[in-house]
């Protein structure tokens, strides 16, 4: 099972496709959330009411517009580009962060997120 999510600011909107996990299905029972964006490099993140445990395949490096949870933040991560710890492009997040999808369209996109911004993350419903 894979399902879309739709997460809208004021400054514009993207969806995501999200695979069937235990974090997803966590998130996916809490939505629709509305949160307050934090950038840190280019990654957006924001607290979610989900708290979950590490999963197996948590990783730190990810590619650009990967949907992760980082699970010590109750966070969604949404890395666009280097963070402050990357190591040259790559996207690293603060910690090993369990992996629920991507984006579907460019993750550039989130460039227009600012810090601060309320965000809605809601399931699209076809």
């Amino acid at each position: 099972m894979t399902l879309q999510i739709r997460i809208s600011w004021p400054a514009g909107h993207t969806t995501a496709t999200i695979d069937e996990t235990p974090t997803s299905t966590a998130l996916v029972g809490a939505l629709p959330i509305v949160s307050t964006a934090r950038t840190w490099g280019e990654e957006v993140y924001f607290d979610t009411p989900v708290s979950v445990a590490l999963e197996s395949g948590a990783r730190q490096v990810v590619e650009p517009g990967t949907v992760a949870f980082w699970t010590d933040g109750d966070a969604l991560a949404l890395p666009y580009g280097p963070t402050p710890i990357s190591r040259g492009d790559e996207c690293r997040l603060a910690g090993p962060c369990n992996l629920l999808g991507a984006l579907d369209d460019d993750p550039r996109i989130l460039a227009t997120v600012r810090d601060g911004d309320p965000i809605r993350v809601e399931i699209v419903r076809s």
